[in-house]
């Protein structure tokens, strides 16, 4: 089955949706990125302070992802100015999209001219246009507000939540609801692929899905409290958070890593030159094993488009 047959929805944030989105991208406007916006650190995280808005770092660093690494556009995009003035450490990207959000009359308008601009083909879109942050609960009915926060806790929490809560574009919906294959992962548990997840429409479509959901874990651990938890601990918790396991297949490194909830798919992904990165075209031949799993209906159904 080739992928290019199909329709693929990626989910998450950070740089592993990127390197997903830019991965498969000669799939063009059959690829759709929906994309975390709980982002409150860096860049990012002083543009909210200074006026509410959804978090632009993830959804910048994953259109850059779709076009040329040489290209103008990419380089202008990904500037990031240094020195320790007002603009120190914001990155341009981040600064032009805000930009076009004061103007605009919502994010999405932004991000669509942002695809002219650099001629993205494939859909991205944020998890929802409401700015929301992470609520984290844990034991003794403590909690954190905020991604950065969330990062360091010093234990799994109990329960994670968008405050407030918001709702997705139907756009987002309908992508999950017509796609073939559905990819979460891989990156920060906790801050890049639940968030998404949190997002009720998105949950509730995910639940009633008819494509194949695949969960791609990460190279390395990563430096969380989510680093601690076995594949059964991390499907029980998104299952308690969720409300539901969107999750059909995991692709992973480890052969001790099993669950008999989920099919597994055992794979070296590593990319040679950046250890911690998933090599392209070994990422391409896992999702080619996933998409051979298809139901007959399904893959009979791509064939034909």
């Amino acid at each position: 089955m080739q992928l290019n047959k199909l329709n693929i929805v990626a989910i998450g944030g950070g740089h592993g949706l990127g390197r997903v989105l830019s991965t498969l991208s000669f799939m063009r406007d059959q690829l759709t990125g929906i994309v975390a916006t709980t982002d409150n650190g860096g860049s990012t995280g002083r543009l909210r302070k200074r006026s509410s808005s959804i978090a632009w770092g993830d959804l910048r660093n994953c259109l850059t992802q779709l076009v040329e690494h040489d290209s103008v556009g990419n380089q202008l995009f990904n500037y990031r100015f240094d020195g320790q003035d007002e603009l120190g450490g914001h990155n341009l990207g981040n600064l032009i999209l805000y930009g076009l959000d004061q103007v605009q009359s919502r994010p999405l308008d932004s991000i669509k001219l942002v695809r002219r601009l650099l001629r993205v083909k494939t859909q991205v879109f944020p998890m929802s246009e409401t700015p929301t942050d992470l609520m984290a609960f844990y034991p003794q009915r403590r909690c954190r507000v905020g991604e950065l926060s969330v990062d360091e806790m010093p234990i799994m929490p109990k329960n994670l939540m968008l405050a407030p809560l918001v709702k997705s574009l139907p756009q987002c919906i309908e992508a999950i609801e017509n796609a073939d294959l559905i990819i979460l992962g891989p990156g920060s548990f906790l801050t890049s692929v639940i968030p998404p997840l949190l997002v009720r429409d998105i949950a509730n479509a995910l639940c009633k899905r008819r494509g194949h959901s695949v969960f791609i874990e990460n190279i390395v651990a990563e430096k969380s409290p989510a680093a601690a938890l076995s594949l059964p601990e991390k499907l029980d918790w998104i299952e308690t958070n969720v409300g539901c396991l969107p999750i059909d297949t995991v692709i992973c490194q480890d052969k001790e890593v099993y669950s008999p909830r989920v099919n597994m798919i055992y794979r070296d992904l590593t990319c040679d030159a950046v250890p911690h990165h998933h090599d392209k075209e070994k990422l391409v031949a896992a999702l080619m094993e996933c998409a051979s799993q298809l139901p007959e209906t399904t893959r009979l159904k791509a064939a034909q488009r």
